[in-house]
């Protein structure tokens, strides 16, 4: 009877610590909080690339999460400059260095960045029927923004690759169509 109930009770606790597992891998994330815009000095927010400066009072959602990463993660491609005074703003954070345009290389979404667990290693990204090998050299700050060392920008979504020029050339999209595409990414 002892036998049983231990070989019961271990059962249950493993089934328990499965489904807990499960549980973390698959939360959905969700907003942090918010961060109020103000106004950039003038000429010091890059709107190279399209990117966005803050708006005065607006309120910017921002996140500590990103979805959960998987063999097809999706996610939203957008365009940024890695080179000295371009909109990426400082040196990237996983080298303190500035990246050439025509090098394959992103920024991801303060979740999937993951304090920099995944700093320069490639990931596969997919679009347009066509993918690229691009690694990571940065953090799209979901966290902060609307400030000096955020280039006046709003943070990331929680979602972000943010991308090179050679990335957008490597997935064959059209130059007039850069700024903003739906894809999926995986750790390469």
């Amino acid at each position: 009877m002892e036998s049983f109930g231990l070989k019961t009770s271990l059962i249950l606790v493993a089934i328990l610590l499965f489904a807990d597992c499960l549980n973390v891998e698959g939360q959905i994330c969700r907003p942090s909080g918010t961060i109020r815009g103000k106004k950039p000095p003038p000429g010091k927010c890059n709107q190279d690339n399209d990117s966005d400066c803050c708006k005065e009072g607006q309120l910017y959602t921002k996140y500590k999460c990103s979805p959960p990463v998987s063999s097809h993660t999706k996610a939203f491609l957008t365009l940024n400059g890695f080179e000295k005074d371009e909109d990426g703003g400082a040196p990237s954070e996983c080298d303190n260095h500035y990246h050439s345009d025509d090098t394959p290389v992103v920024a991801l979404s303060t979740g999937w960045y993951n304090k920099g667990s995944r700093c320069l290693n490639n990931i596969t990204i997919t679009a347009n029927g066509r993918s690229v090998v691009a690694m990571v050299v940065d953090e799209c700050d979901s966290t902060m923004g609307c400030d000096s060392v955020h280039d006046y920008q709003p943070p990331c979504r929680n979602n972000i690759v943010d991308a090179s020029r050679a990335v957008w050339k490597a997935l064959g999209v059209p130059h007039g169509q850069w700024g903003g595409l739906d894809i999926t990414w995986t750790d390469a």
